[in-house]
């Protein structure tokens, strides 16, 4: 049944719905402004390096600045001045590697391109007033030709993308201008000069307050990566071989560490990026001058091949088809054996790594991770699950597989980490294992009793060069 309504209630409808909104809308505002301000604070405390990175430009601006508001600095360089203002604006960036590459690339190609500029105006005035534009034309086309083929080269791209375009940008400024203005050289010189000092201004301020190493990020990067695989593994041998009723505050913490590694997943162009813009840094901290920033790439890619291998591992988590708990327990040992000696061999890498200490500790959790994959291959080849369903055998039988599969690719992440150890010369370091706690690594020399002069029995694995 319809509802009727009153001409005079049609009428005033749109006025009360108006009059609502207008009195909703300064609580909408409160609601929005107190929304923006909780995702700043967020922001701020996620990172508070992003709070000093902006204060850093602010500084930069109001020192380069000072050429416009002081007469004899601006007397000097006239209204070129607003060069160094933006080139502060274009090339002062969050880490000393991203600032340092831009601004080399911006001073080398200014003063490249100011030069072959004022080159190319000086030929063209040769051939008259009729053909400089023709000459000038051609050089521009030639150049811009050459130089925008030139970014699609992997390693110009990579490294001197930017410089190739202010390249463009200034040889064209240069000639081209100086067809109506006949101090093209002075023109050039002002542009590099303030260009110069806009890139200095920057440089000193984002190496001289608080820097940001992209180096650190980067290696603290992978690191981090390595440890999300290994909490992965923590957690699934408990989440998988549970029974389906169980559910405590541990099946909570399993779920959080069940997703940390999608990250891992995506992490590849953020880590191509951080390398990139390493190189451009000078020696530093533990990172000496010439750093391997290139084998953190292959970390990178060894540790993702079994990230891709860990998303297929965590699909059997919700499979719709499931091996019964009473089956799966047949493997239970051996899985969760296998699981927990490879969460244990990524996270010393891990934190071997991290610290820059060269060792080979994680030996250890791979050769038991090792032996557990044997005992599994053997489980297997037996007449285990002969009497069960066949699709409900393929579920488990594909997990087992897998976590075989791991294992070889938990070798090759600890190869490339003991090279890249031996490539930065990681300082040696002797790893111990206490018997009570065959999966703590700790670094230093073997513990002594404090009342005698006999060492506890500990068993200490010493790596040697």
């Amino acid at each position: 049944m319809e509802t009727l309504t009153s001409p005079q209630q049609q009428s005033y409808g749109p006025i009360t719905r108006g009059c609502q909104w207008f009195k909703a809308l300064p609580n909408k505002f409160c609601d929005k402004t107190m929304e923006i301000v909780r995702k700043t604070k967020k922001l701020g405390q996620d990172d508070p390096r992003r709070i000093v990175h902006s204060l850093k430009v602010g500084l930069a601006l109001t020192l380069v600045s000072l050429f416009y508001y002081f007469k004899p600095l601006y007397d000097g360089f006239g209204d070129s001045a607003m060069w160094a203002v933006l080139t502060v604006v274009v090339v002062l960036e969050f880490s000393v590697g991203a600032t340092l590459g831009k601004g080399f690339n911006r001073m080398l190609a200014t003063f490249v391109a100011g030069g072959l500029g004022v080159g190319a105006h000086c030929l063209a005035t040769l051939a008259g007033r009729k053909g400089e534009p023709i000459l000038i034309a051609t050089f521009v086309f030639i150049i811009a030709v050459i130089m925008t083929f030139m970014r699609f080269f992997p390693k110009m791209k990579a490294r001197y993308d930017y410089g190739l375009l202010i390249f463009i940008l200034t040889f064209c400024l240069v000639s081209v201008s100086g067809y109506r203005d006949d101090q093209v050289l002075k023109m050039a010189h002002e542009r590099f000069s303030t260009i110069l000092v806009g890139s200095c201004a920057s440089l000193i301020v984002c190496i001289c307050v608080c820097p940001v190493w992209i180096g650190e990020d980067l290696h603290n990067s992978v690191a981090t990566n390595m440890e999300k695989l290994g909490n992965f593994f923590q957690a699934f041998g408990d989440e998988y071989f549970k029974a389906s009723e169980e559910h405590d505050q541990s099946s909570e913490n399993n779920k959080s560490y069940l997703q940390g590694y999608r990250s891992v997943l995506s992490s590849k162009s953020s880590e191509e990026t951080m390398a990139n813009f390493a190189r451009w840094e000078p020696g530093h901290g533990p990172f000496g001058y010439r750093h391997p920033w290139k084998m953190y790439l292959k970390i990178g890619n060894v540790t993702r091949d079994c990230a891709y291998k860990v998303e297929v591992l965590n699909n059997y988590l919700n499979c719709k088809i499931q091996t019964p708990v009473e089956i799966r327990g047949k493997i239970q040992g051996q899985c969760k054996r296998v699981s927990l000696e490879c969460s244990r061999a990524l996270k010393e890498m891990a934190s071997t790594f991290r610290k820059m200490v060269r060792t080979r500790s994680a030996i250890v959790h791979i050769e038991s991770s090792k032996e557990a994959a044997d005992e599994l291959k053997t489980l297997l080849g037996t007449n285990l699950w002969e009497e069960a369903d066949l699709l409900e055998i393929i579920p488990a039988a594909s997990v087992a597989s897998l976590l075989l599969e791991i294992i070889e690719c938990i070798e090759k992440i600890s190869e490339a980490v003991n090279e890249l150890a031996k490539a930065a010369a990681f300082r040696n370091g002797n790893a111990t294992v206490l018997p009570e706690q065959p999966d703590s690594i700790h670094q230093g020399e073997v513990q002594h009793d404090s009342n005698t002069a006999m060492p506890v029995p500990h068993i200490a694995i010493i790596v040697a060069e």
